[in-house]
């Protein structure tokens, strides 16, 4: 073991100083060099000075990045240590962030090697900013089915608040401020993001979120629908459509929408029955109905015609046998697409028979039933139809020994059917008898001219109109050339809609 001793040294600086070195030893100790250029026989040691030197200051926003460029005068590699890590972060080769406004503190420090000695620290501060522009992003799409709702959610950069608006309102709705989007039919929803500003933001660009709507299995359009019925309204140039059912392809159907075959009507209506104009005039169209639902519109139904059924009342004055007079009460129907009549029929009183002590104004008088339309004459210079209804299937009314087809009105006919030959209908025989009315295609309900009125006519050979072999007839000097055989006419007609 070395004994404890005590030794000066004596070497010469760099400066040309001289230095004075103590040296110790004992027992575990190792032996000591401090503030000197160097000692003992070796060469000296040298601890070189090291400073920092920084390029320009940042200047930052909040958001924004920008990088310290700092070096040592040894040349070795600085280390960049953050003071503030709420407001900014930075990275080894000294990129800034900057997460948040207020004064970013950075250190800069360099810890020197065999060579040199540890640089002073150099403490950097400067301000974060507010960023006046702001930005809105949005979280992913949400599932968006058809007939439901989803939530979509934006922030702003601002942490201002965020309003929401549908860029398809067709397809989908939302909340301005919950962002609640309710889908409306099938497609791509687009909901926009805007945010504002305010007195330290700009206005952000708005951002948008596409949400496809997802159809849920076995939904379709409607199918078309079945038992559609046109029918004129109650108010002229219109009809009334409705249908039976509809099949609404598992979703609720919004609406319907009637059309015209000829392209001139087309009208969306919420439910049926619909009431629809028809323009000008509703004669001569056929109209098709479709449904809808969120999918979209169903097919269309097979073209219906416009086929009305009206109530139709004649009156016939009856100058020989006052109070009762003969009446003609009876249905038919109008189909106005192609201007046909068919299925009059109804009751004809007989004015000779009845009892006056019975109550007014049929008297008790016998009905006949007619039910066979046999006659269809179109008479253009009215604007309509006569149209003729018989007790029996056959036409046959009149004799024809003296001319004459047999049944049409007219003067100097009124002889039943077969005579003389024939037995009487009044002796029980077989007699016909008929009624005529006029329609008016464009308008059926509407009040008869005079002239229409004047072709009206009715004819009854049965036992209870017989006078001897005459039948009684009732027709006017302006449309047949004479008064019925018992001087009857008729005095009006009444048609409507039947209820």
């Amino acid at each position: 073991m070395l004994a404890p001793a005590h030794l000066s040294l004596h070497a010469t600086s760099d400066q040309g100083a001289w230095c004075h070195w103590r040296w110790l030893a004992a027992l575990g100790l190792a032996w000591s060099l401090t503030a000197c250029g160097g000692g003992g026989q070796g060469d000296a040691v040298h601890a070189n000075p090291q400073s920092l030197s920084v390029d320009a200051m940042p200047s930052m926003q909040q958001g924004q990045t920008a990088s310290i460029r700092a070096s040592a005068s040894s040349g070795l590699r600085v280390s960049y240590t953050s003071q503030s890590s709420q407001v900014c972060r930075i990275s080894d080769s000294g990129m800034v962030t900057a997460l948040a406004t207020g004064t970013c503190v950075i250190t800069l420090s360099q810890a020197g090697d065999e060579n040199h000695a540890p640089a002073a620290s150099v403490t950097l501060r400067f301000q974060v900013d507010v960023n006046p522009q702001q930005t809105l992003s949005f979280e992913s799409a949400p599932e968006l089915v058809l007939g439901g709702t989803a939530t979509v959610m934006a922030k702003a950069s601002s942490g201002l608040a965020v309003a929401y608006s549908s860029q398809t309102p067709t397809v989908c709705d939302v909340d301005a401020a919950s962002g609640l989007v309710t889908s409306a039919g099938p497609g791509e929803c687009i909901i926009a993001a805007d945010q504002a500003g305010d007195v330290t933001y700009l206005p952000a660009p708005q951002a948008r979120l596409t949400l496809p709507v997802t159809v849920p299995p076995g939904m379709s359009v409607p199918a078309a629908p079945s038992g559609v019925s046109v029918t004129a309204a109650d108010v002229p140039g219109a009809v009334t459509v409705s249908a039976s059912s509809t099949a609404s392809g598992g979703s609720p159907i919004t609406h319907y929408t009637i059309r015209s075959t000829s392209g001139a009507v087309s009208q969306l209506v919420p439910a049926l029955p619909a009431t629809v104009a028809c323009g000008r005039a509703c004669r001569g169209l056929a109209f098709t109905v479709s449904a809808s639902n969120v999918l979209g519109e169903g097919p269309a139904s097979i073209a219906t015609h416009i086929v009305t059924l009206y109530e139709v009342s004649e009156t016939f004055h009856e100058p020989d046998t006052q109070p009762r007079d003969t009446v003609f009460k009876g249905t038919f129907v109008l189909d106005a697409t192609r201007g046909e009549v068919s299925s009059l029929q109804g009751t004809l009183t007989e004015s000779m028979t009845g009892d006056l002590s019975l109550p007014a104004p049929d008297y008790g008088m016998t009905l006949l039933s007619l039910q066979q339309q046999l006659s269809v004459i179109q008479d253009d210079a009215l604007g309509g139809v006569l149209v003729t209804t018989f007790l029996l299937p056959t036409k046959d009314t009149f004799t024809t020994r003296f001319g004459g087809d047999g049944w049409s009105p007219g003067a100097g006919f009124g002889l039943y059917a077969g005579f003389p030959s024939a037995k009487n209908p009044a002796a029980g025989g077989v007699g016909n008898a008929y009624v005529r009315i006029f329609v008016n295609l464009a308008d059926p309900t509407a009040s008869p001219t005079q002239a229409q009125i004047d072709k009206l006519a009715y004819a009854d050979c049965t036992a209870g109109g017989m006078m001897g072999a005459t039948c009684m007839t009732g027709t006017t000097v302006a449309g047949y050339g004479s008064l019925g055989t018992m001087s009857g006419y008729p005095v009006s007609m009444v048609i409507r809609k039947a209820r």
